[in-house]
């Protein structure tokens, strides 16, 4: 699985769960986020892109 906003692998845990954060955007379609995307973006510039 990729992350949406910058396109880099995710990784999974050993229960196959994202390291990361589903996000809805104004369609209400999920997708992902990585944690270092969500660290130097703020939620209104991610929700903007996706």
């Amino acid at each position: 699985m990729k992350c949406d906003f910058c396109g880099k692998k995710l990784e999974t845990t050993f229960l196959n769960k994202i390291v990361g954060t589903y996000m809805k955007n104004k369609k209400s379609k999920r997708k992902v986020v990585c944690p270092k995307c969500q660290k130097d973006h703020t939620r209104e510039k991610l929700l903007k892109k996706l």
